[in-house]
């Protein structure tokens, strides 16, 4: 059962929490039991078609007790081994609300009752914390929106006031963007030190060890094309926000002031677009990209021959640089480490 004041990512989080169990082997149910914010409902069950993930829904029926009765009955019959509520918020905590969920908990006599916090509120979250924890009782927290300039200091204070553990936290907008909380970790962030242990699942994660040998390969023998580029770009997207990358390496925190992030964002879209529009054969061999194939390119993609002789330019440069990489051409780089 998932509680929490109003935008503070209920919704977007039991999205998260059913995807991240159906990989372990779970069968949850979405149940989306806000019944008074517009399109409420319908958020949850366009999350649930994404992730292939079923969604319970009466939609004639208005009433969150009545809802719930029938969802645990559904799910009981279907095979459903974890309901996941997204219950009702409010912009701010009152008796109505706190009432509603009371008694949504003893008709669910839920595992695990689990707040919602915004760790962009910052300390603010320690008093909701406090208040949902006293009125309605809570087993533990999950702090949303991590992926941003907060490193998450709250979450000491949370835990000290609460008493309750913090059980996941969200770090990004993407369905997948969500992990199991690490104290370690989290005061690593919290002292500008990285996380280089996430960073590291998270691409186990990623990225595939078939492909990454391929890749290796083609590097080795100086094969590395446009197409491998656009691979690599995909497969780094998946990885989550430049910003949120940079934030997991120890000592590179002091610079994010100094960079724009959106702009960097912008700059890989428009590298993507450009790769996009070319044919295969130009990105198998991009020395066939003359002016005119150039003028196509860029108008297919969206941008202006500067930006594709740009890009052309840096990927040349690219491959020079491998190439004395895998060499041993760099002073300083030996041989042995970039050839096994």
């Amino acid at each position: 059962m998932l509680i929490g004041l109003q935008g503070s990512g209920k919704t977007t989080t039991a999205g998260k929490l059913a995807l991240f169990l159906r990989k372990k082997a779970r069968k949850p149910l979405l149940v989306p039991s806000d019944v008074y914010r517009p399109a409420a409902i319908e958020q949850l069950v366009k999350l649930g078609n994404q992730i292939m993930i079923d969604t319970f829904t009466m939609p004639e029926i208005n009433d969150p007790l009545a809802i719930c009765r029938e969802a645990k009955a559904y799910a009981m019959k279907h095979g459903c081994d974890t309901l996941i509520v997204d219950t009702a918020g409010r912009l701010h905590i009152n008796d109505e609300m706190i009432e509603e969920l009371i008694n949504q908990k003893k008709l669910l006599t839920p595992r695990e009752t689990m707040l919602v916090l915004d760790a962009m509120t910052g300390q603010d979250a320690v008093n909701i914390a406090s208040t949902f924890n006293e009125k309605v009782g809570v087993d533990g927290i999950i702090l949303t929106k991590l992926d941003g300039d907060t490193r998450g200091g709250a979450a000491i204070s949370i835990k000290a006031v609460t008493g309750k553990p913090i059980k996941f936290i969200g770090v990004g907008e993407k369905l997948d963007a969500i992990e199991p909380f690490h104290p370690e970790r989290m005061a690593s962030r919290i002292l500008g030190m990285g996380d280089i242990v996430s960073l590291v699942e998270k691409a186990q994660e990623v990225f595939d060890e078939k492909q990454a040998r391929a890749l290796e390969k083609k590097i080795r023998k100086e094969e590395f094309t446009l197409e491998d580029f656009r691979d690599q770009i995909k497969q780094m997207k998946k990885l989550g926000s430049i910003e949120s990358i940079i934030s997991m390496f120890p000592g590179l925190s002091k610079f994010r002031g100094a960079i724009d992030f959106s702009q960097a964002e912008q700059d890989i879209k428009k590298t993507e677009a450009i790769i996009n529009s070319m044919t295969q054969k130009e990105r198998l061999f991009p020395t066939i990209i003359d002016g005119s194939r150039r003028l196509r390119i860029s108008r297919g993609s969206g941008t202006n021959v500067q930006d594709v002789n740009e890009l052309l330019k840096r990927y040349m440069e690219m491959k020079k640089m491998i190439k004395k990489f895998t060499k041993g051409g760099i002073k300083g780089f030996p041989k042995q480490l970039f050839m096994r």
